[in-house]
């Protein structure tokens, strides 16, 4: 399909929009995508003296971490998830769907450019090997760009389970993320004041899961968008994430810096729920205003170009920066100033460019596989023992493959990657397909 095609694509796509459809979600998914990819790029510092050498400026300038403030914005991904999850699974369930269906359904356009990116990684790497290329080099930009596959092990483990959240949400309401949040408290203070290891560890499912409860409350109301609840929550916010952080045990930075014992995200902490309550009041408090400005063509254009190839822009960002570390490093066509120096603040404008203009190429190239739709169960399939089986066993490998990838060491594997950890990814995603295919 040609590049005209696709803008008339988008643009019909644009135009047949239901009036129903809550626009201002999709903004603030799309806005957040672009905030992760501008805020990782800024915080690589690279030199070269005859050997990559790589480091982050958040390490390297302590200025810079509180700008991690307006880029940390994975609190409103998972905002926005649970509203459309919880909006997706009704419309599935008013239909005849169950469960598995829906799970099936919902993880396609995840795992399919996820499979592309470690497919084409996993080949890169290999014939890098095979022509002679330094395994540390190797190993180090594989790493590198699959740092954002910790995320969709999250994202992916929370769709598992909006099913039963959602159960339990429209049970007890705002008590459910109330509970995970003192549970996220609890882990802090195991982990920070116990110094019991591992205890935290339950974080990263305990935090993302309350901020995604919150989207389900968000979307039928409990949460209202008025500022009477807005403006509230956004003032709370921000002098608990100054209390536990300029005055608190937390560091400031909401990204993770090299050295430091605690850290905002890895696990997450109740700072980082924090900086989600403020993120939280200002998505209420512009739900309005976004929903108006959002009914013109060219910006609802726009947001839904930006949707279309969300998951490829984000899987596929961090593989541009390799490209460019690769083309302007060792050639000498970006100079080496001190990191924080005003030299070194104006060449992030070209380096911004220049990735930017990668990242293009990358989205042509790979985009096409996010927009095809493969083949998805409909409403009345994928039900029974079989289908929640078929659905459990392929979401446990890929689980179980992306965690692997996540936590393993630089340069693992011959082609930089864990190889049993591909292999149960590659196994999960199979098992996927054959499910959707089978009950399609």
């Amino acid at each position: 399909m040609s590049a005209l095609s696709i803008l008339r694509e988008l643009r019909r796509l644009a135009e047949q929009t239901p009036a129903h459809r809550d626009r201002h979600v999709d903004l603030l998914r799309a806005v957040a995508i672009v905030a992760v990819v501008v805020g990782h790029w800024l915080a690589v510092h690279v030199t070269y003296d005859g050997t990559l050498r790589g480091d982050s400026v958040l390490a390297l300038v302590p200025w810079t971490r509180p700008f991690t403030w307006l880029f940390q914005v994975m609190p409103v991904f998972f905002l926005v998830g649970g509203f459309a999850n919880a909006a997706s699974l009704d419309s599935h369930h008013e239909q005849g769907g169950g469960a598995s269906g829906w799970v099936l359904r919902r993880t396609d356009r995840l795992v399919r450019p996820t499979t592309a990116l470690l497919a084409v990684l996993a080949t890169g790497g290999l014939v890098a090997r095979g022509f002679g290329a330094d395994p540390d080099l190797i190993g180090t930009a594989v790493w590198l760009a699959t740092i954002p596959l910790w995320f969709l092990t999250a994202y992916l483990a929370v769709i598992v389970l909006t099913p039963p959240m959602l159960a339990l949400h429209r049970r007890y309401g705002l008590a459910v993320p109330i509970v995970l949040t003192a549970l996220v408290g609890l882990g802090d203070a195991a982990r920070m004041g116990l110094n019991i290891p591992y205890v935290g560890e339950g974080n990263f499912l305990f935090a993302w899961l309350a901020v995604h409860q919150i989207g389900f409350a968000w979307r039928d109301g409990r949460l209202p968008d008025r500022r009477g609840v807005a403006l509230p929550l956004i003032g709370a916010g921000l002098v608990a994430l100054v209390l536990l952080t300029v005055v608190g045990p937390y560091p400031v930075s909401m990204v993770g810096v090299a050295g430091q014992e605690i850290q905002n995200t890895a696990p997450p902490t109740l700072a980082l729920l924090a900086l989600a309550t403020v993120q939280t009041g200002l998505a209420l408090l512009l739900h309005a205003p976004a929903r108006r400005w959002l009914r013109r063509l060219t910006p609802w254009t726009t947001v839904v170009a930006v949707n279309s190839v969300i998951m490829t822009l984000f899987l596929w960002h961090l593989t541009a920066a390799v490209l460019g570390v690769l083309a302007l490093y060792p050639t000498g066509l970006l100079p080496q100033p001190q990191p924080g120096s005003p030299a070194w603040l104006a060449l992030r404008i070209p380096w911004l460019l220049v990735l930017a203009l990668i990242l293009m190429v990358l989205v042509a190239v790979f985009g096409r596989i996010e927009r095809r739709r493969g083949p998805r169960p409909g409403p009345g399939d994928a039900t029974g023992v079989q289908a929640a089986l078929l659905t459990l066993t392929g979401v446990a490998g890929v689980l179980a493959g992306l965690l692997g990838i996540a936590l393993a060491e630089r340069g693992q594997g011959p082609a930089g990657l864990p190889t049993l950890a591909l292999a149960a990814y590659f196994t999960g995603a199979a098992v996927l397909r054959f499910a959707r295919r089978r009950h399609s």
